[in-house]
């Protein structure tokens, strides 16, 4: 059966090399689907100045308004997947897996009838470290990103999973 519990976490991503720092601290969602394979859900805000406004002056409905992305994560010790969809103009996948060229893959919406653009990347995993038994309570990625031969930046995506409160297993 799949379980799953509602818990605080913290994700981070820095750039080594660039000027580009984001952290995200809000509630997830994690599903247990196997004793090291996990699915983590959480909702991304809107990049600002990206996603645009509501049409429709006065629109009070707040649903229409929700400009939030699901982030879906799935993580083993072995390799990880994240992906961003939901309403608004960009949404990407990543695949990591250490020591392996993954693909990062990115959709960008120019107008509402012309359909999808992507863009493929390569991302290299030089590390890929998950703590926490027997559910995770670190993640740790360290990548680097490439287009062709053009190395676009060195990145660490850092997961923090907190289980204050929450059963553990000796």
């Amino acid at each position: 059966m799949l379980t799953h519990h509602r818990l605080p976490v913290c994700l981070s991503l820095v750039s080594t090399d660039l000027p580009l720092w984001f952290t995200l601290e809000t509630a997830a969602t994690i599903y247990q689907k196997d004793q090291e394979r996990f699915h983590l859900l959480l909702k991304e805000p809107a990049i600002q100045g990206l996603e645009p406004e509501p049409s429709i002056a006065g629109d009070t409905n707040p649903l229409k308004r929700d400009n939030h992305r699901l982030l879906w994560l799935e993580i083993s010790p072995y390799r990880v997947n994240m992906t961003m969809q939901g309403k608004g103009n960009v949404g990407y996948r990543h695949l990591w897996e250490k020591g392996v060229y993954g693909i990062s893959r990115y959709w960008i919406q120019s107008e509402p009838f012309n359909g999808h653009k992507s863009i493929q990347l390569r991302n290299y995993t030089r590390m890929l470290k998950l703590e926490g038994r027997p559910f995770p309570e670190r993640l740790e990625l360290e990548y680097e990103l490439w287009s062709e031969k053009l190395h676009l930046g060195h990145y660490v995506l850092t997961l923090q999973i907190h289980h204050q409160g929450f059963p553990q297993d000796d």
